[in-house]
């Protein structure tokens, strides 16, 4: 399964790259891939986990980057 986000206050591709890392880390997910220069997340992820695998990403997000926010479009 399949989900999109709005990622803003990332201050650099670095910061980008890192925080894919740490995503990627999480039980359930299968893929992460965030563009610095559109502002976007998209996450592959185990299909009945759904709200799980968002509770999990937001820490980490939270953890990694406390600036930074996303909203699921």
């Amino acid at each position: 399964m399949k989900s999109k986000f709005k990622i803003k206050g990332l201050d650099c591709a670095n910061c980008a790259a890192e925080l894919e890392r740490a995503i990627q880390k999480i039980e359930g997910m299968n893929a992460v891939s965030i563009s610095f220069m559109a502002e976007r997340m998209e996450i592959e992820y185990e299909e009945n986990h759904k709200e799980e695998i968002i509770k999990q990403l937001k820490k980490v997000v939270k953890r990694e980057e406390p600036d930074v926010t996303i909203e699921e479009i």
